[in-house]
């Protein structure tokens, strides 16, 4: 049997409210009479405040007047108004990484023009307009807009792009190569090295900035000439 989000405080109200019999109040509220008898006498351990069960919607006061009237009728829990979700919105992106998003946006639209705005502005977590204005070079700061990998970036993971790529992909009928996932380790082991280099390049950048002496790049190409 349902029970009140708050059994003790709606027992508490219960008893300062109505004439309920403590048999009643325990038995809707899922307590023991002697817990609801330690409530009317002010001799439970914690002073609770009441909590009314029919402005929670928990049982109406038309079942409170007939349990009231026949000692034997037993309350029965209501169904409360259907709780107001919030609908699904674009990607929650933290402050720290929103200045990347048009590099990550334009990024997508040059590599993967087959995508729809709608599959990046959820990858991405922005607006058609912004994705329409990068993509027809309208946006306010197009001249400082460099295409990035959004995965690199932390936008998205490698696994959601390659979803979005494959869906767009056969959307369009274009043939997709069988990918290759001999290599997925050192790719992602690659796009954090990548990351931490890019983190470290931009404490650098804050140190200098400072008067202090940059620290060691935390990534070194073991290639690089």
């Amino acid at each position: 049997m349902a029970q009140p989000l708050m059994p003790h405080a709606t027992a508490s109200w219960l008893v300062d409210n109505t004439a309920l019999s403590f048999e009643q109040i325990a038995d809707f509220c899922g307590l023991h009479i002697l817990e609801v008898q330690a409530i009317a006498d002010d001799t439970a351990g914690t002073k609770l405040t009441g909590r009314d069960p029919v402005r929670a919607h928990e049982l109406t006061q038309e079942q409170i007047d007939k349990a009231q009237a026949d000692p034997n009728y037993r309350m029965v829990m209501t169904k409360g108004p259907e709780q107001v979700r919030r609908t699904k919105g674009p990607r929650y992106t933290p402050v720290s990484k929103r200045q990347d998003k048009p590099d990550g946006i334009a990024w997508i639209i040059r590599n993967h023009p087959e995508i729809s705005d709608g599959a990046i502005s959820n990858l991405i977590g922005t607006t058609r307009t912004t994705i329409a204005a990068i993509r027809d070079r309208s946006h306010w700061n197009i001249g400082n807009i460099t295409p990035k990998d959004p995965v690199t970036l932390g936008l998205t993971t490698q696994r959601e792009l390659d979803a979005a790529v494959n869906k767009a992909a056969k959307a369009a009928g274009i043939e997709q190569a069988p990918t290759d996932t001999r290599l997925d380790g050192d790719r992602e082991a690659l796009i954090a090295s990548l990351r931490a280099e890019r983190e470290q390049a931009a404490r650098d950048a804050e140190a200098a900035g400072d008067g202090e002496a940059p620290a060691r790049p935390a990534f070194e190409d073991p290639f690089r000439r």
